[in-house]
C-alpha cells in the first residue's frame, strides 16, 4: 500500500474521517449492519487506495453479521474476502490496527471453519475481534 492510503506504519493521519470513527465504534459494538452502512458511504466517496481498508472492514463485519444469522457459507466467504483486502495494507492504516484485526479475524474464521455449519451456534462471541484505533491501537 502506498502513501495515498492516508497513513503509514508510523501512525494515523492528523484528522480521521468522522464516518471511519463511527463505523469502527459500530463494529466494536457488534452493530455490523450499521457499520456496513456507515463505512459504505465513506468507501463510495473515496477514490484512493484507502478504499481497501474501508471495504475490508465492511466485509469482515458482514461476515460476522452472517455468522450471527447462522449463514455459514456467507460468513466464511465474506470474511475471507475482507481478509484478502486487509492483508495488503500496512499493519496500521488510517490509525486502524490492521495487523491486529487481520490476526484476530483469521483466528475467528479458523474456529468457524472448525465448527462447520452443523455446530455454528457453538461459536464463542468472545472470538469476534474489536478494531483498535489511534495511537494506542497496537498490533
Amino acid at each position: 500500500m502506498n502513501d495515498d492510503a492516508g497513513s503509514s506504519e508510523a501512525g494515523p493521519p492528523a484528522v480521521l474521517p468522522a464516518d471511519l470513527i463511527r463505523g469502527i465504534e459500530q463494529f466494536n459494538r457488534r452493530e455490523f449492519y450499521e457499520c456496513h452502512e456507515t463505512l459504505e458511504a465513506l468507501w463510495m466517496r473515496e477514490s484512493g487506495s484507502v478504499r481497501e481498508l474501508y471495504q475490508g472492514i465492511i466485509q469482515v463485519g458482514v461476515g460476522f453479521y452472517h455468522l450471527d444469522r447462522g449463514n455459514y457459507v456467507g460468513a466464511v466467504r465474506t470474511m475471507q474476502r475482507g481478509l484478502d483486502r486487509l492483508r495488503g495494507l500496512p499493519v496500521r492504516c488510517q490509525g486502524v490496527a490492521v495487523g491486529r484485526l487481520v490476526a484476530e479475524t483469521e483466528r475467528a474464521l479458523q474456529r468457524i471453519v472448525e465448527l462447520g455449519p452443523e455446530r455454528l451456534e457453538q461459536f464463542d462471541a468472545t472470538w469476534i475481534p474489536t478494531i483498535g484505533l489511534g495511537e494506542s491501537a497496537g498490533v
